[in-house]
């Protein structure tokens, strides 16, 4: 459902074939969802038609096992079965952009710890707040940003997963959506949830040589010198193609735009 919202705002189109949102559901399933040995995205394709929010198109009828709770997977694959809000509830969403950021926030909060809220909205191209319907976003980006840099923190190194999901690993944004940066791979850095946020804070950028700067603002205890102050000046990680390599031109904006004081001495 909450992917479905995201396409939604995005481009508007009522109806999707489950060929488009079968590996997009999957990852969200096997990231965010419960643990399965096999995770199953035409269950909820299928069965969100009993919440009487949701229709399915069946061009062919799907065959389904008896006393099994599951369509057949190479049946809605063959026959490319397309889903989607029925006419009415995707008219009054569509002309209530609040209502869908509301109903989102709402199965957040009812499903979901609130850690997660902020990377399952941009793990399926939502936005949660705002007045107006947003540019259309990338809702690849992530999974394209961080596979690029090696499924690593391109800043610390860190990298943990957990079966096939990698752990508090996200993709930022050199240049941010808001001000023109677009969902493109060298406008992406893998980061860890720390250095993610510190990035974003303008706690820390990156030079044209691609060094980590440390802003002199930055203060604490704790691991502040594991965390920051032995990265200051050392080389960001090396990502797994050249096209992955940062755009001086988002770097210069960061720096400008986000950095915080001076970079320390």
């Amino acid at each position: 459902m909450l992917y479905a919202l995201g396409r939604l705002q995005a481009d508007g189109d009522r109806m999707i074939t489950f060929n488009k949102i079968e590996a997009p559901l999957t990852r969200l399933l096997e990231e965010f969802g419960p643990p399965r040995k096999l995770p199953h995205p035409e269950a909820p394709f299928y069965y969100l038609q009993s919440d009487g929010v949701w229709e399915i198109v069946e061009k062919t009828p799907l065959v389904r096992s008896k006393g099994s709770s599951s369509t057949m997977l190479s049946k809605m694959r063959k026959h490319r079965t397309e889903g989607g809000f029925k006419k009415d509830i995707h008219a009054d969403l569509a002309r209530r952009p609040e209502l869908v950021r509301e109903i989102a926030r709402e199965m957040l909060r009812a499903h979901f710890p609130e850690s997660l809220h902020n990377n399952i909205a941009s793990a399926v191209g939502l936005e949660l707040d705002g007045t107006s319907r947003r540019r259309e976003r990338d809702v690849g980006f992530r999974s394209t940003v961080i596979s690029a840099w090696g499924h690593q923190c391109a800043f610390c190194g860190f990298s943990v997963q957990i079966g096939n999901v990698d752990l508090g690993l996200e993709a930022a944004h050199i240049r941010w959506c808001q001000a023109g940066g677009p969902d493109s791979v060298n406008n992406g850095l893998a980061g860890c949830s720390i250095h993610h946020q510190a990035f974003d804070r303008g706690a820390i950028t990156i030079s044209d040589e691609l060094t980590i700067l440390v802003s002199s603002h930055l203060h604490g205890s704790g691991r502040l010198d594991d965390l920051f102050v032995s990265l200051h000046r050392s080389g960001l990680r090396s990502p797994n193609r050249r096209s992955a390599l940062p755009k001086r031109d988002f770097l210069a904006w960061h720096r400008d735009q986000v950095f915080r004081g001076e970079a320390r001495d």
